[in-house]
């Protein structure tokens, strides 16, 4: 069997399982899909054996196909460690960079961090999936990707990068219209802007004592993004319990107020936010980037904001 290429039709084989069609690996490889399909057939021909089930609208992996994808992934995480090893020995971070994190705390924080790696390393390429999702850093092949809130018991490694915390906020315009709420209970009477999907990281009943109920109109906003939740906040549509690193910079501005900062200040609304890897020993361009992203968000985070004095 010729291996000159193998490495190259396995990494194509494990485009095209990942994006489940010829056209999305030819997308994410900047060639064309005959070309792809050509690649494949070749790795057939090399091993003997299909690896898909074709049709004009499905793509399927055989028996052998799974089984490929399974080693697949491990080999080419493996050249590719092996060729960042030897690429730090002379001082040089290159190859892909894959991460995966909320939309709203990727474009705030990691790209920023991504355009300065960049500047410093010409040879880092980098892909940032923007996701609500908890997404699978061994069927994806990322390299890591940052969550927020409570870590479920898993083989990932953890490394924290800042805490987060939910306070109560609305724009001076809305708290000219209404009091702001000196307990609990004085919530009912507001207008309350909620998460449409993933409610789990506002949280209003760590507030309230129960969720905002749909039927009875008090959620006057609901929406499944966090940038969204702040334009709204900022447009006086209601008080909202956001995160910290999604309204800080406003409410140090004062274009939106820190409402009745004691009805937020208990340790359950705050939450660690942590970086995910598989690998216990992280490549080094993802230990580059680690070390970036900590040294941008800062400790402690750029996006705090003051603390309930005791």
């Amino acid at each position: 069997m010729q291996t000159e290429r193998f490495a190259e039709y396995l990494g194509v084989f494990a485009d095209v399982a990942r994006e489940g069609s010829f056209s999305g690996a030819a997308r994410r490889r900047g060639i064309t899909p005959s070309s792809v399909a050509r690649q494949i057939d070749a790795l057939e021909v090399q091993l003997d054996t299909p690896l898909f089930l074709r049709s004009t609208r499905v793509l399927n992996l055989t028996e052998a196909g799974q089984a490929l994808l399974a080693r697949a992934r491990r080999i080419l995480d493996e050249l590719d460690d092996a060729q960042q090893e030897i690429a730090s020995m002379k001082g040089e971070i290159t190859g892909v960079l894959r991460v995966a994190c909320f939309p709203t705390f990727g474009k705030r924080y990691v790209i920023p961090v991504i355009s300065t790696l960049a500047a410093r390393h010409p040879g880092l390429r980098v892909e940032l999936d923007l996701t609500e999702r908890l997404a699978d850093p061994v069927a994806e092949r990322l390299d890591a990707f940052i969550r927020i809130g409570e870590l479920a018991d898993s083989t990932l490694i953890a490394t924290r990068i800042a805490t987060q915390r939910r306070v109560l906020c609305a724009s001076p315009g809305y708290l000219a219209r209404v009091a702001a709420p000196r307990a609990a209970a004085d919530l009912l009477e507001h207008r309350l802007l909620d998460k449409l999907h993933g409610a789990d990281l506002l949280g209003w009943s760590d507030v309230l004592g129960h969720p905002v109920a749909q039927s009875d109109g008090q959620a006057v906003f609901r929406c499944d993004d966090f940038d969204a939740l702040r334009l709204a906040a900022l447009e006086g549509l209601g008080l909202g319990l956001l995160p910290d690193w999604v309204v800080g910079e406003d409410i140090r501005a004062g274009t939106l107020v820190h409402v009745s900062p004691e009805l937020s200040a208990g340790e359950h609304l705050q939450t660690g936010i942590h970086l995910l890897r598989v690998l216990a020993q992280p490549s080094a361009k993802l230990r580059t980037f680690i070390d970036a992203l900590k040294t941008f968000v800062g400790a402690p985070p750029i996006w705090s904001v003051a603390p309930v004095s005791s």
